[in-house]
């Protein structure tokens, strides 16, 4: 039987993951803020990304991601399994993303899961480390690289 506090912070992992992705597509990285801790370390290499703290996270993402006119970062359900005050979790994610061709729309797919630390804060759950796998690339552009959007 699963208790009251597991299913509390199952829920709570569950928000902060999707508020991660509201935050990536919106392009609100200060809302980062709230869903990893101040000594977070981000992984984006496995797509070709950064890897770094999170000011530097924040900065390569309004660089790289400046150029896409949309973008939907879409989880599956988290595997998530607590220990305490540490949790770790592994969630697919599948992401349509858009970039302007000559004026057309360029709509290629990438497929990852997130592996994530997460640490119970007094400000609740937050991530501490964010690393991508990467699964799938579909429909990518020949000229375009992930270190390079564009």
């Amino acid at each position: 039987m699963i208790a009251a506090q597991e299913l509390s912070d199952r829920f709570e992992i569950q928000d902060l993951l999707a508020d991660y992705c509201h935050a990536i597509d919106t392009q609100n990285f200060d809302a980062l803020n709230e869903i990893f801790t101040e000594d977070a370390i981000v992984d984006y290499t496995a797509v070709g990304g950064a890897k770094g703290n999170l000011e530097e996270t924040k900065v390569y993402l309004s660089v790289a991601l400046e150029k896409f006119t949309g973008m939907q970062h879409m989880l599956g359900l988290p595997q998530v399994n607590i220990e305490g005050d540490a949790a770790y979790a592994r969630t697919i994610c599948f992401n349509p993303m858009v970039i302007d061709r000559e004026g057309q729309p360029h709509v290629f797919f990438v497929g990852i899961w997130y592996v994530d630390k997460l640490v119970r804060t007094d400000a609740g759950w937050r991530i501490q480390h964010r690393a991508e796998e990467f699964s799938y690339f579909h429909n990518f552009p020949s000229d375009f690289t992930p270190a390079d959007p564009g």
